[in-house]
């Protein structure tokens, strides 16, 4: 019977079919952090129970972390506590941990791809929505919850239902200043926040397979988006070249073997899916959301659509604009803009700091703009020096800071003030995301280096062609 890519690893993990309810699914990599973690401990340990696979469980400290002066105590005591908190349980359980001032600490979902924790045909839970990251390897990785993360460390094993299948198509050449950003923005602007709810996505045709590894990332982080419980691309030779060779990853006649398993990862072609979209790359341009979801979002050259179009109701649509300050009909072009946050598990990687510095090159920052420059580990932070990115940045006025999630929500000292309106490189836009009333507008990294040597929303491909 024929398979896609999604039936392939899911049934390969099945340890048992409950009749009439959720499969029991064998977990190879579980991810943690400071902040859904400490609750699952205190389960184990209210039970006696221990941790199974220890060496399958990573932990390391990213949303509660500040992003200057690590080397000082964390000022914030609920900060303090959750990160002293997954350090005792991590070294109590014999899990490896990668706190503030190790040299592997970052975000969650940019060190496990790093280190070769991530891997195709893997199944990787966390207790974070933007565990899809993951998928874009071609392994099953999503979201988990508090009481899930216990049953993982207890278990190495999960009780989900069995998602449906999506498989979205996206061909054709992608336009100047089109990043994979503007991609899922694209596509979660036309699925809406709810329209891939209850699936499970596969991305597919020459747009992903053309990207990098770090669009691919950036691309299935957003999945959650839309309301799906994770997405995947099938791995090929880019996906190989990236897993081979680091740190956790299979090596020598294991490498051998793990790579005759990767091969076999392609969705059948006589395969059937649930529901299929297919899009032209060619449609697609820079975005920006206008609005308090993902979904709200537009091509930057657009206008904000009236109520008609947009599906919600005016009432929660007109809420929604009110929060943000601006009106049906619209340009984003020209909005003020107060912060710039580059960085999170969506775009913290250092493909997405070239993109910024690209722009930025031979320019400068805004005067009444403040920008954070937040790499997602220590590896990127690292790559910036050594490309000679951090040079450009220092020219151009621009301040590199130390890995963690940061502005992307406000759990730590990164926050945007009430009323302030922020472009920001991260997921989501909810009211009070990144601070109390915040105001953010999700974009990609070139629109945020638009952004931050403007003062306003601009469409990045206008500075483009003054490179050419």
């Amino acid at each position: 019977m024929s398979k896609t890519l999604f039936d392939k690893v899911w049934d390969k993990h099945v340890v048992r079919k409950i009749e009439g309810g959720p499969d029991v699914l064998f977990i190879d990599r579980h991810l943690i952090h400071e902040v859904t973690s400490p609750v699952a401990f205190l389960g184990l340990k209210s039970r006696n129970i221990g941790v199974l696979y220890p060496n399958r469980t990573f932990a390391t400290a990213d949303h509660n972390t500040p992003t200057i002066n690590q080397h000082l105590p964390v000022a914030d005591p609920l900060s303090a506590n959750q990160l002293q908190a997954l350090e005792t349980n991590s070294k109590q359980y014999g899990i490896s941990h990668w706190g503030l001032g190790h040299q592997k600490n970052g975000i969650v979902h940019v060190v496990g791809p790093e280190y070769g924790i991530t891997q195709p045909g893997a199944t990787i839970v966390c207790g974070d929505s933007h565990t899809s990251t993951h998928g874009a390897f071609g392994a099953i990785a999503f979201g988990i919850g508090t009481s899930e993360v216990e049953m993982v460390l207890a278990t190495q094993c999960i009780m989900q239902p069995k998602p449906k299948k999506m498989r979205i198509n996206v061909n054709g050449k992608l336009g100047k200043g089109v990043t994979p950003k503007d991609v899922a923005l694209f596509i979660i602007s036309q699925l809406t926040t709810s329209g891939a709810t209850g699936y499970f996505v596969e991305y597919a045709g020459d747009v992903f397979e053309n990207m990098t590894m770090e669009g691919r990332m950036t691309v299935c982080n957003l999945s959650i988006e839309m309301g799906a419980r994770g997405g995947m691309i099938a791995p090929d030779e880019t996906t190989i070249n990236y897993v081979k060779g680091r740190e956790f990853s299979p090596k020598g006649e294991a490498w051998d073997k793990a790579l005759a398993y990767y091969k076999t990862l392609k969705t059948d072609a006589d395969a059937v899916f649930d529901k299929e979209y297919t899009f032209d790359g060619a449609s697609i341009e820079p975005m920006i959301t206008y609005g308090t979801n993902p979904g709200m979002g537009m091509g930057i050259s657009h206008e904000i659509p009236d109520a008609a179009h947009v599906e919600g109701g005016a009432a929660t649509y007109e809420k929604s604009l009110g929060y943000m300050g601006f009106h049906e009909g619209e340009s984003m072009i020209g909005k003020k803009v107060d912060f710039v946050f580059v960085g999170s598990c969506t775009n913290g990687r250092i493909e997405d700091f070239r993109a910024f510095t690209s722009l930025v090159k031979g320019k400068h920052k805004a005067d009444d703009v403040t920008v954070w420059l937040v790499p997602g580990s220590h590896i990127v932070e690292s790559q910036i020096k050594e490309e000679g990115l951090l040079d450009i940045l220092t020219e151009a006025g621009f301040v590199l800071r130390q890995p963690g999630c940061s502005a992307c929500l406000a759990m730590n000292d990164d926050k945007v003030p009430a009323g302030k309106y922020a472009v920001s490189t991260s997921n989501r836009n909810f009211e009070g995301r990144q601070g109390p009333g915040a105001r953010t507008m999700l974009a990609s990294p070139l629109v945020a280096a638009a952004a931050a040597v403007t003062g306003k929303v601009t469409d990045p491909r206008t500075l483009i062609e003054e490179l050419v």
